[in-house]
């Protein structure tokens, strides 16, 4: 991680620690150095570049001092307006945008935003220019053999402008729904748009291919995203099929990058279902590449094992779609993602993307014409605890030796019938201890004498 960007963008409370200046600076620094990139290749078309954001009341503060530095520095920004991130990032590539921004801090509260940058393949920014991003906003940029202080701005006719964009948001709707192989007409679908980016897509896509949709926390007022609602609050979801009786229900974050599903009897289905249920179909179909899923060392230990009871090899990645995706591109795999609901097609997306997700989850129920709870029902989920330490340092608290030694003994006491893992948030100032066991009693045995170290060490905030 870096001094700034994490492992998804630039993410913090709105003008607390991620203001309106850094990003004004971030859009001066791309609209110029894409520019002088095209310049020292011989190209004299101007910057282009997309930006998209959600529905926090911060958003559009953002959007506007993104577009401020953008066009100071000769660049001209195109604006999709609330939109998903998923949609950005189809929209830079099929557009041939120089770059991509999204204006999410995800499934965090209204008051923290983020700057999500995307390369001109609709990929997460590669670590070498966030980091010229970092330095600049220290002060200390050098780049293209020189040392800058400021950057010039443009003038005259080389000012940038805006351009609204939402045709291109209508475009990427209208991907989604070229991608319904069947027909959804009988079926009862809830949607929980968590009051997020999702709100005035998802049921348009899902009604465009004959669904009826009974859709919820649909009314974002700019602090309501994420409110006990959408992928973080699956809960109300579940009580929302299981009231209407519907046959499966979807929920999604802020920015509709991930998804989760319940079945119809209220069954919650993680990511990491899933991807045994995708997994599963695709290798039926002969279209799992490698015969290979991609996970997180997160995701839950059953997946593992029932992946390899229908021989198929998981691959294990660091946790974050962005390097769930590089395993992917490098390795020609078409599948991956995150328990958290992060997944990944390979074929026809470069992020996670929460519609889409259940756009396939759909195709599979109809094709197999079975039930969600159906194709479920013979994944071996570990009960598994999680817990989210709040800690005055990551770092010191992550590599304390006696805590790391705890660790590696309750690994080596579950052996092959669980683990414990600990990792660092690349989003916030927390340490996420896990344990997956044979029974939740045991997990939560493990997490509370390691979580009690934490205290007694005095790591801990609050």
């Amino acid at each position: 991680m870096g001094r700034y960007f994490g492992t998804d963008g630039f993410r913090g409370e709105a003008n607390v620690n991620l203001t309106a200046d850094h990003a004004f600076a971030i859009g001066r620094f791309l609209g110029w150095y894409y520019g002088e990139c095209k310049r020292r290749n011989g190209i004299e078309d101007r910057v282009r570049v997309v930006i998209g954001k959600d529905t926090r009341r911060s958003s559009y503060m953002f959007e506007y001092s993104l577009v401020g530095g953008l066009v100071a520095s000769g660049a001209d920004a195109y604006l999709l307006h609330v939109t998903t991130t998923p949609s950005v990032a189809y929209v830079v590539r099929i557009d041939n945008f120089d770059c991509g921004i999204m204006i999410s801090a995800s499934h965090n509260p209204y008051y923290d935003n983020g700057i999500k940058l995307l390369n001109s393949n609709g990929e997460k920014m590669e670590d070498a220019v966030e980091s010229l991003i970092e330095d600049y906003l220290d002060g200390n940029l050098h780049v293209f053999g020189e040392d800058y202080k400021t950057l010039p701005f443009a003038k005259k006719d080389s000012i940038g402008c805006t351009v609204d964009y939402v045709a291109g948001r209508n475009r990427y709707i209208g991907y989604l729904i070229s991608l319904g192989q069947y027909s959804f007409r009988g079926f009862k679908v809830g949607l929980d748009c968590a009051h997020g980016s999702s709100w005035n897509i998802a049921k348009s896509v899902f009604e465009a291919l004959g669904a009826t949709t009974y859709a919820i926390n649909t009314s974002p007022n700019g602090t309501n995203i994420n409110s006990n609602a959408g992928s973080t609050h699956i809960e109300v979801l579940r009580q929302h099929v299981l009231e209407k009786h519907l046959d499966i229900g979807f929920a999604y974050d802020g920015d509709a990058d991930r998804c989760l599903c319940v079945d119809e009897t209220g069954n919650i289905i993680t990511g990491d279902h899933i991807l045994y249920v995708c997994g599963c179909y695709l290798k039926e179909k002969g279209e799992l590449h490698g015969n290979t899923v991609v996970a997180t060392i997160m995701s839950n230990f059953g997946l593992f094992q029932s992946l390899k009871r229908m021989d198929i090899e998981c691959a294990k990645t660091a946790v974050g779609d962005k390097y769930v995706y590089e395993h992917m591109s490098k390795n020609g795999n078409r599948l991956g993602g995150e328990q958290s609901g992060h997944i990944i097609f390979g074929k026809y997306a470069t992020t996670g993307d929460g519609i889409l997700t259940s756009l396939k989850l759909m195709e599979v129920m109809i094709a197999k014409k079975k039930k969600m709870s159906e194709l479920i029902a013979d994944f071996d989920f570990y009960p598994q605890v999680l817990r989210n330490l709040r800690v005055t340092d990551k770092k010191q608290a992550s590599t304390d030796p006696e805590i790391n030694a705890a660790v590696q003994a309750a690994c080596d006491e579950l052996g092959e019938s669980g683990r414990v893992l600990l990792r660092v948030s690349g989003t916030e100032p927390v340490l996420r201890l896990m344990a997956e066991a044979q029974t939740e009693e045991i997990c939560n045995r493990y997490v509370d004498n390691i979580a009690q170290m934490f205290v007694d060490k005095g790591y801990l905030i609050g």
